[in-house]
């Protein structure tokens, strides 16, 4: 039983997570006849992964984050731009690749004791999301050590932060 939960958790995350890819976040301000919606230049993919790993747990959220990996690694078109192995020399591959441990983490932290209210569950969250940050920004720093970025490093820190 707690397997066949486990795998329906990951399917539903993963499912959560490329769904998420679809929507353009925004944000609604108020304009003069009623309400507008501002873009705000990303998706609800990093979202979708940590609310995987709140409520589905950490195995689930990171079956979930590898197979999202998988799908974008093998030629599906489920990152922004595009898919491939090629994505891999891509500056924003770190964030990606930091799904990983955000995921693990997240759901780790949301089933400790204590985490029983909304607070606790953001802080689990919070902390995902500085460590996809974080490896996003070692891939960021890795890459323009090694010339890989040919001096753009301090506009790619701007554009991906």
């Amino acid at each position: 039983m707690r397997t066949l939960a486990i795998w329906s958790g990951a399917i539903a995350g993963l499912l959560l997570i490329v769904a998420g890819g679809l929507v353009p976040a925004a944000f609604p301000l108020p304009a003069s006849q009623g309400w507008t919606l501002q873009p705000l230049g990303i998706t609800l993919q990093v979202p979708a992964l940590l609310l995987t790993a709140l409520v589905a747990g950490p195995r689930s959220a990171l079956l979930a984050a590898v197979a999202y990996l998988s799908l974008g690694l093998f030629q599906l078109p489920v990152f922004q731009a595009g898919g491939g192995l090629g994505y891999v020399l891509d500056p924003g591959f770190g964030y990606i690749a930091g799904f990983l441990p955000a995921a693990w983490l997240s759901g780790r932290l949301a089933r400790q004791p204590g985490m029983d209210n909304l607070l606790s569950l953001t802080g689990a969250a919070v902390m995902g999301l500085l460590v996809l940050q974080l490896c996003g920004l070692v891939n960021l720093l890795l890459g323009g050590l090694v010339g890989r970025w040919h001096g753009l490093l301090p506009q790619l820190l701007l554009s991906y932060s």
